[in-house]
């Protein structure tokens, strides 16, 4: 009976030695050595030996690591720790100022540095040694429970190596190596590519379903202790540090310990230069005071602490050659050129095409074909040429020139006076009408999942729509007969189609694609008008009325519902039962007469439910920080608004305290 326990204790631990090598093969590397049917053998062998034996089912177990079940949603998580920010710095002229600050209260201040990892901030809990709550930062104060998604970074220790009760915190970043091949096969199955890792690491994380998150091959470096025990009495952040590395904790590398400015900013420089070369990306370096005592005598700020900056790197520039000019025809009609280049390596993915804007920005810049030019990403997402090199030419580069006829089409391009864009003259333009399409279906529009550029192509070229409203009088086997879509793909798309029937006027209004109509103004002029008809009747002044409203862009509303052929596509949308009418009406008035802005990720609802909300109670949500502005509602990575309502004086509300006011569980602050 011993003997048989003790083989089954054996292998049991023989089985999670192979799951563990066989995931991160699998899940890590996209390198698997055996096929999933024998590795599902070996799984459900451990997971029969953990039920049979309850006393061999372990903390550890990768049965407990990539088994969790899909969620409806993540539940909010309060921070018992706050989860602060920290101060940023541009200059190494701002971080001796910072050091000059210190100095008036901590002299002969000891530093450590440490790279900034580019990922999404999360905290990790551990009760008796054992990992049970992760969530991430949200607004500081509370954030999404994302603990089963958090099992599956393998990075992450299940159990640590002694019983403590702690709290820490880390950044879950996706290895640039992880990126590319993620990449690389959306790419080749005709999918839209991740914008850049630290994106692609926080949509991964947010997966509803844990086995996706599993197969993005995320990591972590943990950076510092929240709250808890540590078993041992330490005074600095760089003992801490060291204390988490011998729990079984990955820490942040590369980090320096000096009491010297000079050395700290060389560091920091150093830091810089390893950019290309890192498994992952950086966006800055951070410097903190070691001593905690040091850090208590400091104190804090307004949500952020005195005793510690992040200096930001700026955007990464490389030098490569514009090989061509590409021109692409957008949904309205326009025409952007895009360059088409030698590929580089920058801000974590190879760059081949850029941006280059209009004609204007063309000749500004003095850009030729065959020209070196400088790249950087704009907000380390979209590529764009910064400048050009005319020093570097060897007198082959030539200048460029827009076409007299749409490349799309062939029909004739016009400028309107005052604008920089070139548009194609005709309304039935192929390129126009699948970029349309693109647009109608898109998220923050009708919501249709799964019809993407390449379905919309294909749709179009076997004749099957010819508009956005004979997207409802699809069937399952029409679709179904297209290359790469089978009987399933086919159903699930006529679903979603049936289902954007009800999106309702705003988003409907939006995904009509009038110039100069976003979201937010699409829901202003439903919130006025409450049905298509009568949008489509409203007067030049009536539509000048609207708050926000300015006369271009009541023209604009004007000018398209002018036209037949946008006539007839509202009333055929009608016909095939699309909804027409608002759907957002005011339900309350708590918040009449106040205009908000959103800005960042918020813990639990989307910018739409949050708009929603606010409009339910009488209130205005603008998509720009003004003085006009009452409150600004702030997430996760709150970028410039966020940065220019402080400097107004705008106060900054999160997603809870909106709730509570809407709910009127407290009074509006």
């Amino acid at each position: 009976m011993c003997k048989n326990f003790e083989d089954i204790k054996k292998r049991a631990e023989e089985l999670r030695s192979l799951l563990e090598h066989h995931s991160r093969l699998y899940y890590v590397y996209d390198a698997p050595e055996i096929s999933d049917y024998e590795y599902d053998r070996l799984f459900y062998e451990l997971v029969a030996i953990e039920r049979d034996y309850p006393q061999l089912d372990i903390p550890s177990s990768p049965t407990h690591r990539v088994g969790g079940k899909a969620l409806d949603k993540f539940e909010k998580v309060t921070h018992t720790a706050r989860m602060d920010s920290l101060t940023d710095v541009f200059s190494f002229e701002e971080l001796r100022e910072f050091f000059e600050t210190v100095a008036r209260t901590v002299k002969n201040a000891v530093y450590s540095v440490e790279p900034k990892i580019d990922g999404l901030s999360v905290s990790l809990k551990y009760e008796d040694g054992v990992f049970t709550v992760g969530a991430t930062r949200g607004d500081g104060s509370v954030g999404e429970n994302v603990t089963q998604n958090l099992k599956t970074v393998f990075d992450i220790p299940l159990t640590i190596a002694e019983p403590l009760n702690t709290t820490v915190r880390g950044e879950v970043y996706m290895p640039r190596a992880v990126f590319e091949r993620i990449n690389a096969k959306r790419e080749a199955a005709g999918e839209n590519l991740l914008a850049n890792p630290r994106n692609a690491a926080a949509g991964s994380l947010r997966q509803l379903d844990p086995q996706i998150t599993a197969s993005r091959g995320l990591s972590i470096f943990i950076f510092n202790h929240q709250e808890g025990e540590l078993g041992a009495d330490l005074n600095s952040h760089t003992q801490i540090l060291d204390r988490l590395d011998a729990l079984g904790f990955k820490t942040v590398p590369h980090r320096l310990r000096s009491s010297d400015p000079d050395e700290i900013i060389a560091h920091v420089q150093r830091l810089g230069e390893m950019r290309d070369s890192l498994e992952y990306d950086i966006d800055g370096a951070v410097i903190k005071i070691d001593s905690l005592d040091e850090r208590r005598r400091l104190g804090e700020g307004t949500g952020t602490p005195k005793w510690a900056v992040a200096y930001k790197y700026p955007p990464e520039q490389k030098i490569t050659r514009l090989i061509d000019v590409s021109l692409a025809v957008g949904r309205t009609g326009v025409i952007t050129p895009t360059a088409i280049l030698e590929p580089v390596r920058l801000a974590g993915t190879t760059v081949s095409r850029a941006t280059l804007h209009n004609l204007d920005f063309i000749r500004e810049r003095d850009i030729h074909i065959g020209d070196r030019v400088t790249l950087q990403k704009a907000g380390d997402i979209i590529p764009e040429v910064v400048c050009a090199h005319p020093n570097m030419r060897d007198g082959s580069e030539r200048e460029f020139n827009m076409p007299d006829v749409c490349p799309s089409c062939g029909e004739p391009i016009f400028r309107e006076e005052g604008e920089a864009a070139v548009r194609c003259t005709n309304s039935a333009c192929p390129a126009q009408l699948s970029r349309g399409i693109e647009h109608f279906a898109s998220k923050d529009a009708m919501d249709i999942d799964g019809l993407g550029p390449q379905i919309v192509d294909a749709l179009i070229g076997a004749e099957l729509i010819s508009s956005p409203a004979d997207l409802y009088t699809l069937k399952a086997e029409d679709v179904a007969s297209l290359d790469r879509m089978g009987e399933k793909s086919a159903a699930n798309l006529i679903s979603a189609i049936e289902r954007s029937k009800s999106a309702g006027l705003e988003r409907l209004l939006f995904a009509l694609g009038i110039r100069n109509i976003g979201a937010v103004a699409a829901t202003a002029l439903a919130a006025k008008y409450r049905t298509l008809d009568a949008c489509m009747d409203a007067t030049l002044d009536d539509l000048c009325s609207i708050p926000d409203f300015g006369e271009i862009t009541a023209e604009c509303v004007v000018n398209f519902f002018s036209h037949k052929q946008n006539r007839e596509l509202c009333e055929s949308l009608k016909s095939v039962g699309v909804l027409t009418e608002a759907t957002a009406a005011p339900t309350g008035d708590r918040f009449e007469g106040l205009t908000f802005v959103l800005t960042g990720t918020l813990p639990t609802m989307s910018r739409d439910e949050a708009s929603a909300v606010i409009v339910a109670e009488g209130g205005k949500v603008s998509s720009s920080v003004s003085k006009k502005t009452h409150y600004v509602v702030a997430g996760e990575a709150a970028g410039s608004k966020l940065t220019k309502a402080q400097a107004l004086g705008v106060k900054i509300i999160d997603e809870d305290t909106l709730l509570q006011m809407a709910r009127g569980d407290i009074e509006l602050i």
